[in-house]
């Protein structure tokens, strides 16, 4: 008899199997909203869109800009990104570390395995 793989079972494996990544030593962990911050960083940089600092810190869903700049500097300091120049001296452009890119490797790796794993 086949057993029936509900959706969620995949995704609580996902979960399961992203603990375990953020577990190993690597990079410091990020509080909630670095983690929505570092998000939208790799979302810009997979579609080849420029994000400075200056548009994150326009982003009101974020919060405050004082807050999100004391987040971006948080992020640097643990290595999850870098801040790159521009052609305008005044504006840095944000980018994921190369560390960074490994973690999200790691994680769709996560993703892979346990969609695998429920089949």
């Amino acid at each position: 008899m086949k057993k029936t793989i509900k959706s969620s079972d995949v995704y609580l494996r996902f979960l399961q199997l992203a603990d375990v990544i953020r577990g190993l030593p690597s990079l410091s962990p990020l509080d909630p909203l670095e983690e929505r911050i570092l998000a939208m960083v790799a979302r810009a940089g997979e579609q080849e869109e420029r994000l400075c600092v200056r548009d994150m810190m326009a982003k009101e869903q974020l919060g405050a800009p004082a807050t999100i700049h004391t987040r971006l500097k948080s992020m640097r300091a643990k290595g999850w990104i870098v801040l790159s120049d521009t052609e305008d001296a005044r504006r840095k452009q944000i980018e994921l570390t190369q560390e960074a890119v490994r973690y999200f490797d790691r994680l769709s790796r996560c993703m892979v395995e346990a969609v695998k794993g429920s089949v």
